[in-house]
């Protein structure tokens, strides 16, 4: 520390009279003190205040720059040194340095600018002010094809600064987009995939970039797929291919990329890894496995990936998919079920899958988690079962195979995803089909359970869709007995809540539920329409002039069905609905103006 205090003196006389032997000695002895304990001698170079004279000495024609800058570099991986750099107005200078020709001028420089940028707001500020980005931009473009160790260095150098220049900032990563940076360094992956080091800085660099949308449409117009691919089958470690999952999964959330991806032969690379780690209990097995299932999951959510992949059915692909259903492994179950799910988005592929057989595999597998239990697997059968419900010529189909039985056995879930998806599988499959609703709608349990649920307020979605099966228990089976236990049960007065919900389509499946109800058991409802104050909402709903049509329509049936009750028939008079009615008369709608005509009359005779 002695000797380096000495040099610190000397330096600061040396710089004035520029005689650059004992400059030259000084930074030997500083690059020296920086090697042996870089925190202590870089305090100590702060402390004599040598900082502010580095600046003269970053002159592009000495000899002595690439010390300086070196010893800048060195000084910079403290973080107490990167904004007194800046302070100190080093930034100017460095980027003078990046218009030499020298390549250790421009090594050294990048080391130093890379350095103080990292993490440091100040450091990246100065070097966006002075446009230093830009400039390394075009040098890594001007050398990529150059594949010297040398050249493929500085290369990595740079690649390195403009990461720290950009990292976590989303105005500086889209700047570097902006100047054309993913081409350039796609192709520099290609050229100098042999290298290593500038091979992960290129996957650092994509790994910061995917992350922002505006950088997927350029990514899209590269070879990166194929480049990324290819790179991957060279791997054997766990760290390499970690790399490249962490670029492939941003990358692979755009569509046309996923479709490029599965071009490139990525969904083989990924099945191969399913197999090496099925049986794996190394921690990095695991981690594999989920990575490599959850990307093959993913890249099943484009509809073209999706679909080349599914070739009709037939797809080598497909199949070994399916075989992950009764794996052991709850990951690949649950990777297995959420690509069927994924594969079940158009009715083609429904259809086939149903009648191959695919519905028995998720009902065995729902089987295996009603006593395991596991959330995420329960969730995704169930999701691929709603799926596989949708086509009406699939409904009665899965039916007869149990389907409604097996999913039953959830409900005394308490896992809010696993109520909503049971919701939605039952609500699907019995569409249409009175049978089933009959059946289900007669169910005390599943009614209770049912109205227990449209009272989740925390749940939004599953009190969504509990009303709209207990309405649809009703509008299916159009049956006395499921109207009778759904009065029972407590659920009239959620289905006037739901008339009043905000989504046309709730209302309406409501009203013609009320109607049913009112059609078939008014004796038995009319305490509870009078309690959920049902006629003040059909007036407010005919009232309303944002009510459309079919409301409309359906709330003047409805009046005209509680007429024959005296209390709710008394309410009716009380409101003044005439008025609301024969407006209208002279609505634009037909069906309106008609049932409007009919209402008047009903209510006319009546009161």
């Amino acid at each position: 520390m002695d000797n380096l205090s000495e040099a610190l003196e000397k330096l600061k006389l040396a710089s004035t009279d520029s005689a650059t032997d004992s400059v030259e000695s000084c930074l030997d002895c500083l690059l020296k003190a920086l090697a042996n304990n870089n925190t202590e001698a870089s305090m100590k170079i702060q402390e004599m205040g040598v900082l502010p004279l580095l600046p003269t000495l970053l002159s592009p024609q000495s000899s002595c720059t690439p010390k300086v800058a070196n010893i800048i570099a060195e000084l910079a991986k403290n973080e107490f040194m990167r904004s007194p750099c800046v302070e100190a107005g080093l930034i100017p200078p460095l980027i003078q340095l990046l218009n030499s020709t020298d390549q250790e001028v421009l090594l050294q420089t990048g080391r130093a600018l890379g350095n103080i940028c990292y993490d440091s707001h100040e450091g990246r500020s100065a070097v966006d002010l002075a446009g230093g980005a830009q400039i390394v931009a075009e040098h890594i473009k001007s050398l990529s094809q150059n594949t010297e160790p040398e050249n493929e260095k500085l290369l990595t150098v740079f690649c390195g600064m403009l990461m720290n220049y950009s990292n976590d900032n989303d105005s500086l990563q889209a700047q570097l987009i902006n100047m054309g940076v993913i081409p350039t360094l796609v192709k520099l992956l290609g050229i100098h995939s042999h290298n290593t080091a500038l091979t992960e800085m290129c996957l650092i660099a994509f790994g910061n970039l995917a992350e922002l949308e505006s950088s997927k449409e350029q990514f899209a117009s590269t070879n990166i797929a194929e480049e990324l691919v290819r790179l991957f089958q060279k791997q054997s470690e766990h760290e390499k291919k970690e790399m490249i999952f962490e670029v492939l999964a941003p990358l692979a959330e755009n569509d046309v990329i996923k479709l490029q991806l599965v071009e490139a032969g990525l969904v083989e690379c990924l099945l191969e890894v399913v197999a090496q780690t099925v049986d794996g209990e190394r921690e990095e097995d695991i981690t594999q496995l989920k990575t490599a299932s959850d990307l093959m999951v993913l890249l099943l959510l484009g509809d073209e990936s999706m679909q080349k992949l599914f070739e009709g059915g037939k797809g080598s692909v497909f199949q070994r998919v399916l075989s992950w259903i009764p794996s052991h492994n709850h990951q690949l179950q649950l990777a297995g079920a959420l690509a069927i799910a994924n594969f079940a988005r158009n009715d083609g592929n429904c259809i086939h899958m149903v009648d191959t057989g695919i519905v028995q595999k998720l009902l065995e597998l729902l089987d295996r988690h009603v006593e395991e239990g596991n959330v995420t697997v329960q969730h995704a059968a169930l999701s691929a079962l709603r799926n596989l419900a949708i086509p009406v010529v699939n409904k009665s189909k899965m039916l007869s195979a149990g389907v409604a039985d097996v999913v039953l056995k959830f409900l005394q879930s308490e896992m809010p995803p696993v109520q909503f998806k049971l919701l939605g599988t039952l609500r699907m499959l019995i569409d249409t089909q009175a049978e089933a609703a009959d059946q289900l709608g007669t169910n005390g349990k599943l009614v209770e359970r049912l109205v227990e649920w449209c009272e989740a307020k925390d749940h939004a979605g599953v009190m969504g869709e509990s009303n709209r099966l207990l309405s649809a228990l009703i509008r299916h089976s159009k049956s006395k007995e499921v109207v009778k236990t759904v009065i029972q049960g407590g659920g009239v007065k959620h289905l006037v809540t739901m008339a009043t919900s905000e989504h046309m389509i709730m209302q309406n499946e409501a009203l013609v539920a009320l109607g049913l109800i009112a059609a078939l058991e008014l004796v038995a409802a009319e305490k509870d329409f009078v309690g959920a104050s049902l006629v003040s909402v059909l007036h407010k709903l005919l009232s309303d002039e944002r009510s459309a049509p079919e409301i409309k329509y359906n709330s003047m049936i409805l009046i005209c069905a509680v007429m024959g009750s005296e209390p709710l028939h008394k309410e009716v008079q009380s409101l003044a609905f005439l008025d609301v009615v024969s407006k209208l008369r002279a609505h634009e709608n037909k069906t309106v103006s008609h049932q409007a005509s009919l209402t008047e009359q009903r209510l006319t005779a009546q009161s």
